[in-house]
């Protein structure tokens, strides 16, 4: 028989962070949304110090946690829960501010190009430095000002430098989550992607690692936006930065194949279904956020009626239900699969896809709901509305991702199916 119940770790996970966002996130969450640009250093410093307590808030695995599995006869039996673990932390941080969230030291998507396409001594040397007693940040920049979803017009480019054995990197990166935090407020690094051949296409593309205080790379302006504000939006301009050889994430060779560019690309079979799993913790906190107002006011949800038998609000609220938990089960399976080392692209997309849309769907029809009292800003309720869209949108929109998953149905390459 299969079995829904969370395993007793997560239970404490989420428990313990549960205690984290109410306690840490929400009291402060109009505040940092009206002050965009500063940091909660009191959430970064806490959540630097409780990584012990709280398991790995890193979308790198935990080295150390499976190396102690190894170690324990009895962990060894048990499956893997490192992903999901991450899953259960990320809604529960999402729950109580998407943005305050992304400010969460550890290794974010930076960390997770590492692991993806790294060598084990580039993972030990770059992932090592989350451990350390100052709070680090790193993020990854492939946004350009034409190259958004179709990542075969980065323009950024690589070039090696045989006397010295470096890369030197040009180009501009716009939209980097946590860029500033990484290059300017903390000891952390970015991962760009840059081409080694313009006119190789997609096979010419490379990720390489940029440290903080690296010459000719430096953070240019600091974005404006609609939602997530306490997190910051970068934008980094590369001219003549020079890079050790080393640095690079893959082969340096071109080859025919994108084989390359495919190491690149499955980066985003962890970190698509971990923006699921803030999407959630969005459409969550306003669900619940409608049912406990509907409950004050006496509105009672008959759950077993017939469809027809219902009012027109019971069959929202019910249908909002239902919506956040396909997301759920969607994005568990990815994260599952991603634990057990099997091939998730496809169900990676699904999640995101399905996550990104019921987040916008949800926090929308809540504040339909709500009316008046939704709209303002008295309550959080317009801000979950403003921070959801985001997830439709970065680690690939939700229309791109649908290719992804009808690539992949349908057995497609990407010039078949554009």
């Amino acid at each position: 028989m299969i079995s829904f119940e969370m395993p007793k770790p997560l239970v404490q996970t989420r428990t313990v962070v549960e205690t984290v966002a109410k306690n840490m996130m929400r009291p402060v969450s109009r505040e940092m949304d009206e002050n965009e640009h500063e940091i909660p250093w009191a959430y970064i410093e806490f959540m630097h110090t409780a990584t012990k307590a709280l398991g790995s808030s890193s979308m790198a695995p935990d080295e150390t946690a499976e190396k102690k599995k190894k170690e324990d006869p009895e962990k060894k039996k048990r499956p893997p829960i490192n992903y999901q673990r991450l899953m259960v932390m990320v809604e529960t941080l999402s729950w109580g501010d998407a943005g305050i969230y992304l400010c969460t030291p550890g290794g974010m998507l930076g960390a997770a190009a590492v692991s993806a396409a790294g060598t084990p001594e580039q993972k030990k040397r770059f992932l090592s430095r989350f451990t350390g007693k100052e709070p680090v940040f790193d993020a990854m920049a492939m946004t350009e000002s034409q190259a958004g979803s179709d990542t075969s017009a980065i323009r950024a480019t690589a070039v090696l430098d045989e006397n010295t054995n470096e890369w030197i990197l040009n180009g501009e990166k716009i939209f980097v989550t946590a860029g500033n935090k990484a290059l300017v407020d903390s000891k952390g690094f970015i991962v760009v992607w840059a081409s080694l051949d313009l006119e190789a296409g997609r096979a010419g593309i490379r990720s390489f690692v940029i440290e903080a205080d690296t010459p000719g790379c430096k953070v240019t302006k600091l974005e404006e936006k609609m939602g997530i504000r306490a997190s910051d939006t970068a934008s980094i301009v590369m001219q003549d930065c020079r890079v050790p050889f080393e640095n690079i994430l893959g082969s340096p060779t071109i080859e025919k194949s994108t084989k390359g560019y495919k190491g690149a690309m499955a980066t985003f079979d962890a970190t698509r279904p971990i923006v699921a799993a803030s999407a959630l913790g969005v459409a969550r906190a306003a669900l619940e956020f409608v049912q406990e107002k509907l409950a004050e006011a006496g509105v009672e949800i008959r759950y077993g009626l017939p469809r027809q038998k219902m009012s027109n609000l019971e069959r929202e609220i019910i249908d909002m239900e239902t919506q956040l938990r396909q997301a759920w089960l969607l994005t568990i399976k990815a994260l599952w699969m991603a634990d057990n080392k099997q091939s998730n692209g496809a169900v990676a997309s699904m999640s995101k896809v399905k996550a990104g849309k019921v987040a916008s769907v949800i926090t929308q029809k809540a504040v339909e709901i709500m009316g008046p009292v939704g709209y303002s800003r008295e309550f959080l309720l317009e801000k979950w509305f403003r921070d959801a869209k985001i997830n439709d949108i970065f680690e690939g929109t939700g229309q791109i991702n649908l290719l992804v998953v009808a690539r992949n149905i349908l057995g497609y390459r990407g010039s078949q199916l554009r």
